[in-house]
């Protein structure tokens, strides 16, 4: 399969990541970081108004409803934890994956606001429930649930994160994992169905890079 987009650490594909990893061998990466649709579009009401960005959450709310509509069948979990090492599903409340006791927490400091004040992401580690702190508003999102780039860098970081290199996100969205592990000098696979998100992920990832230093909690 032809990439849509690389870099010299990685690749971007535009397919569908249930008929890819299908075909994967077992363990063929190290890393699955990702981020899901949950399957709650319907439940998304939103709100209004110019604090945290609200303005453009709500204006993007026929969007994210019909992106969201639907989870990711089983066998596609189950394929993510056969062709990878090691696991980081965000939204993994809302999915049957296996009892886990490392939790990573996103922990939004508004309050009051009709989102969710946190949101969560299983893991495959054997390891402690980890918090991260940031605000709810990514600046310049280009996609309807796109999460921080801080956010993504502070995983691939956590201790045991570190020691599988090759990163797969099987639902690329807008390019953050990649983003992040270009930053951090991490070999990237991406897949993506939407045609519109992946002609994002390859504008973030065609832009100067500015290299950052990330550290895990």
């Amino acid at each position: 399969m032809k990439p849509y987009f690389e870099t010299k650490l990685g690749q971007l594909f535009h397919a569908d990541c249930a008929d890819v990893l299908r075909d994967m061998e077992d363990k063929f990466v190290d890393l699955v970081l990702t981020d899901p649709p949950y399957g709650i579009g319907g439940k998304w009401v939103g709100g209004s108004g110019q604090k945290s960005g609200w303005s453009k959450t709500h204006a993007e709310k026929e969007v994210r409803n019909d992106w969201d509509a639907a989870a990711p069948r089983q066998e596609v979990f189950e394929d993510i934890q056969r062709v990878s090492k090691g696991q980081i599903i965000w939204g993994g409340n809302y999915f049957a994956l296996p009892a886990s006791r490392c939790w990573l927490i996103w922990n939004k400091p508004e309050r009051g606001f009709t989102l969710a004040e946190a949101e969560l992401a299983w893991t495959s580690a054997d390891n402690i429930v980890r918090v991260f702190d940031h605000n709810r508003h990514v600046p310049g999102r280009e996609h309807p649930t796109q999460k921080p780039l801080e956010l993504f860098a502070w995983c691939l970081g956590l201790s045991w994160a570190e020691k599988l290199p090759v990163v797969l996100d099987p639902f690329m969205g807008s390019g953050t994992t990649a983003v992040a592990c270009e930053q951090l000098g991490r070999k990237w696979i991406g897949i993506e169905r939407n045609e519109q998100y992946c002609e994002l992920a390859a504008k973030r990832l065609s832009r100067p890079m500015q290299k950052s230093l990330f550290s895990a909690a």
